[in-house]
């Protein structure tokens, strides 16, 4: 609670005095938590801002299509705790300032899908809308990482409409298929467990479990290129491997 309340009210370590620090009033304490509180309802209404502008997409889908490209969709807010010990893992500066510029991921909002080529659908069309803009953009579907995971990950801004103010807050948007997200709730459990030392052997597992979950995302674009008629002669042997990278960059890079 010291160090809380010395980067509040003395964002910089050179303006605090030795006495800041040296006692702290239960009204300090209930400014503080009314402080940080607040902060933190930005996060959550810029959540409940992108879950909603999701939703009226999936709506639209089945209201305009047959198919529908968004499956479910999960959030969360990191708990005021985790913010802190990110803050001070990464050594940023204690105030609420440097949290908004560095810590980009407390609000977070996950969009599963069907197909690999839905990943990229689904980007586009959060992107292109006025009140979104696009920070930061990680293909980890293209540059797989070595452990298997497998996401499209976006750091978005979206402004957020308050009674006293109005701030773009950014939130981290995660975009995969069912089988990637699978995969990753394994391997999250797997490395909650063993505290980040996965035994070799399960590390193993893992990244054979991530190559089965590629074939069957492959597999599932087929079947669905094949139903659809889509550039798919109807009878060609529905066994054929298809080309997973090559699909997804087919779809054209990713609009600014």
């Amino acid at each position: 609670m010291e160090v809380m309340r010395a980067w509040l009210h003395y964002p910089n370590d050179g303006d605090r005095p030795a006495s800041a620090v040296s006692s702290v009033s239960i009204e300090d304490i209930r400014v503080l938590r009314g402080q940080f509180l607040d902060f933190m309802l930005d996060y959550k209404f810029a959540i409940d801002e992108i879950t909603t502008k999701i939703n009226i997409l999936r709506e639209d889908f089945n209201n305009a299509n047959e198919y529908n490209p968004i499956e479910h969709i999960n959030s969360r807010l990191k708990s005021p705790e985790s913010v802190l010990e990110k803050v001070q893992r990464k050594n940023y500066p204690m105030n609420l300032a440097s949290i908004r510029e560095n810590v980009l991921d407390i609000a977070g909002v996950r969009v599963i899908c069907s197909f690999i080529s839905d990943i990229v659908k689904i980007r586009d069309m959060l992107a292109g809308q006025e009140d979104i803009t696009v920070l930061e953009e990680r293909d980890y579907i293209t540059n797989r990482k070595p452990n298997g995971y497998q996401s499209l990950h976006l750091i978005v801004s979206i402004p957020v409409f308050r009674s006293h103010r109005t701030a773009r807050i950014p939130v981290e948007i995660q975009i995969r298929t069912i089988a990637m997200d699978f995969w990753a709730s394994l391997e999250h459990k797997i490395y909650y467990k063993y505290r980040g030392e996965v035994p070799p052997n399960l590390q193993a597992e893992l990244t054979q479990a991530a190559e089965a979950a590629t074939r069957l995302d492959e597999k599932m674009e087929s079947l669905h290129r094949l139903v659809d008629h889509t550039g798919r002669d109807p009878h060609q042997d529905p066994s054929e491997t298809l080309d997973l990278t090559a699909l997804y960059e087919s779809q054209g890079p990713p609009t600014p």
